[in-house]
């Protein structure tokens, strides 16, 4: 099955294919680790694991600066794409923390100080981590969704006079049933714009920003200023090697390069869940593989030329091998320029205590890991 769907694919890839542009926001720096919160490890107790404390604020005041925008915007990105948790914004339903969004409003001083725009991501929301299930379910629970919406609105009186700013509605919705992320993601966009009718708003599909469910089951808005995202992590063997988040990675704890032209190197991944062929029929993994990973999002910009679409984040695990990193990005990247797409790397940089590091920057300068990776990040 995925060998002629990849068929398919690589046979899609020779016709015309552009998204519209979306100035300013061409080539895009993730920021995660800083007012995302990383307190989900089965190590604390389950009823602090939504506590706030001062040692996390402490880490809010310090761990992104000027020099941090200054840096980037050096390098040649245009935009910057930097998560935050609901639960480090919101004290309490509808009371938000002062603390907090003074760090966000002096990160977008900076970047405006510097000619930097910003992509305001809603990394994790109350019923929405991406990585962990919750008892209470953002679609499945009104009063949640009412949560979020006031959240937005928020942001939006509070941040209504910067026009470089594009809100992302919500980070990786899990596997849920797209029409009810759809009557959510449509319940948002309505509230900001009725206090902003041109407010870039950044919108992906089920599956954690799946270029394929973008395509197939995500809404289209009649508004030019609603932007259609994905992510890529394809494949999670590779992108998430040794990880100590998701099982597969923690069981399987295989050092795994890009290209392979071993796929048997891939397949001992899967035993832990009982697949041991993922990828029937497919004997390598390199540049024609991701492309067909991505041809959903092909598909969209050739079904929706008028419309933009953002590849909002994807990368490689900080202790992947240095060449692969560099191979990998720069074969991610080529789809996105064919086919007209902006996009977003990630990470800047990674905190300590996250299991899933990955940092493009050295810890202590900050500064790229590698020449050769700062380039492909660029797409150069």
């Amino acid at each position: 099955m995925f060998k002629s769907f990849l068929i398919v694919a690589l046979l899609a890839l020779s016709l015309p294919s552009s998204a519209a542009e979306w100035p300013g926001f061409s080539r895009g720096m993730g920021i995660g680790g800083w007012l995302t919160n990383y307190k989900r490890f089965n190590v604390l107790p389950e009823d602090k694991r939504m506590d706030i404390t001062i040692g996390d604020l402490e880490h809010f005041e310090s761990y992104i600066t000027e020099a941090d925008v200054k840096r980037i915007k050096g390098w040649g990105f245009d935009h910057i794409r930097v998560g935050f948790d609901q639960l480090v914004m919101e004290e309490s339903p509808y009371t938000y923390r002062e603390r907090t969004f003074k760090c966000l409003d002096n990160f977008i001083a900076w970047c405006a100080k510097h000619k930097m725009n910003v992509v305001l991501n809603l990394h994790k929301a109350i019923g929405n981590y991406c990585d962990i299930s919750e008892k209470k379910e953002l679609l499945d629970n009104e009063d949640l969704q009412n949560r979020v919406i006031a959240l937005w609105v928020e942001i939006e009186r509070r941040y209504h006079q910067h026009p470089g700013i594009a809100f992302e509605l919500l980070n990786e919705v899990r596997n849920v049933d797209p029409a009810k992320w759809n009557d959510c993601a449509d319940r948002m966009i309505k509230a900001i714009r009725a206090k902003n009718p041109t407010r870039p708003i950044v919108v992906g599909a089920t599956c954690w920003n799946d270029s394929y469910q973008m395509y197939k089951s995500l809404k289209i808005w009649d508004d030019k200023n609603v932007i259609y995202t994905f992510h890529m992590y394809v494949p999670f063997e590779f992108t998430h090697q040794r990880g100590v988040l998701q099982a597969g990675p923690l069981h399987y704890n295989r050092v795994l390069e890009y290209p392979c032209s071993d796929m048997a190197r891939y397949r001992g991944f899967h035993e832990l869940n009982g697949n041991t062929n993922s990828y029937p029929g497919v004997t390598r993994i390199d540049a024609e593989v991701l492309n067909s990973a991505m041809w959903g999002a092909m598909k969209f910009t050739q079904e929706h030329p008028d419309k933009i679409c953002w590849l909002g984040e994807f990368g490689t695990i900080r202790h992947a091998p240095k060449a692969s990193r560099v191979a990998y990005m720069r074969d991610v990247i080529a789809f996105a320029k064919a086919n007209g797409i902006s996009w977003s790397v990630w990470n800047y940089l990674s905190t300590p205590n996250d299991g899933n590091r990955f940092s493009l920057v050295d810890d202590d300068t900050r500064e790229f890991l590698s020449p050769e990776l700062l380039k492909a990040c660029l797409g150069e």
